[in-house]
């Protein structure tokens, strides 16, 4: 079994990391559920989510702890000892990747401490999340139905989505996968754009396989798998994740034609019941001069081998027509 999650070098670094992970996501999960909602110590914090993140200490962030390079649990990391986070959240030596540095970037910026917690990624797409957590840097791409539950972020990087076949097959561009079956992670863009479902913002969408039979995962692993096993013709997914797989030595072609680009963003819930107008002016100022300093492209270069960050530097958030009330 491969990582197609992990590039080579991060791969050595993160191999047996798995089952503490897993294990991690568990006591997590169950344990985030029963999270009290904070307290409120003034009526100005009671008003405004940012006001309330400064009062708390910390800011508390959706993760994966086992979605390497993006986000990880860290072996043997101790908690720290004088933390503020409560006892069911992650202190910030407890968890690393591209998403988990990138919310210890913001936090850093906002003076507080930044705190994890995990649940499922199709939960927290679907919003409502009961203030379980404050932010989400997901990977997540920046789409039109997204936004409809979610506030989104300046854009921290953005990748390319690829069809990966065996590296046998004789399949050389998309259009030559009319029919066949093609796999993808549920609930991903990347079932949307195979269902030509997918709307991005300010983006005119190109379909390249009619017809397809679409079998869906909950993770790219073991669609990518698939694939490796003659089980389904192609899977489409983010470029970073089919090429780390390579990298590792799974026997998978990266077919040449870009099915499209996604902004990945952080996401807040709509359903926040304090105005979250300051936190995301704050937020994007944090991501703005991550950008600027050239922090990102670093974090980047560092865990994918490649800059993602740069091309998401210039996005126009503007332009997309957020609703903010």
């Amino acid at each position: 079994m491969f990582s197609p999650r992990t590039s080579t070098n991060v791969g050595m670094r993160l191999r047996g990391r798995w089952s503490l992970a897993s294990a991690l996501l568990a006591v997590v999960v169950a344990a985030c559920s029963s999270q009290p909602a904070a307290q409120s110590p003034s009526r100005g914090v009671s008003d405004d989510k940012l006001a309330q993140i400064a009062a708390r200490g910390t800011i508390v962030l959706w993760t994966d702890p086992a979605y390497a390079p993006q986000s990880f649990a860290v072996e043997g990391a101790k908690r720290l000892a004088m933390t503020k986070c409560a006892p069911n959240q992650m202190t910030a030596p407890e968890m690393s990747g591209y998403d988990a540095e990138t919310g210890k970037l913001v936090a850093e910026a906002l003076a507080v401490e930044a705190c994890f917690v995990a649940t499922p990624f199709d939960s927290m797409i679907a919003g409502s999340w009961g203030d379980r957590y404050d932010v989400a840097w997901a990977s997540g791409a920046l789409t039109v139905g997204r936004m409809e539950k979610l506030y989104v972020t300046q854009p921290y990087y953005s990748t390319p989505a690829s069809f990966f076949v065996r590296e046998d097959s004789p399949v050389a561009r998309p259009a030559e996968l009319k029919g066949k079956q093609i796999g993808a992670c549920a609930g991903c863009t990347h079932e949307s754009y195979l269902k030509r479902e997918l709307e991005l913002p300010g983006v005119e969408m190109e379909w390249f396989v009619e017809d397809p039979v679409i079998v869906t995962f909950n993770t790219e692993v073991p669609g990518l798998d698939a694939v490796t096993a003659g089980e389904i013709d192609a899977f489409l997914c983010s470029a970073t994740v089919g090429r780390a797989a390579i990298a590792e030595g799974a026997p998978l072609r990266e077919l040449e034609d870009i099915a499209y680009y996604t902004q990945k963003t952080g996401y807040l819930d709509r359903d926040l019941t304090l105005d979250p107008v300051a936190l995301l002016g704050a937020i994007d100022s944090a991501i703005a001069d991550s950008h600027a300093s050239g922090r990102l492209r670093e974090l980047s270069l560092e865990f994918f081998e490649a800059d993602y960050a740069t091309p998401a530097a210039d996005f126009d958030l503007s332009a997309v027509g957020q609703n903010v009330p």
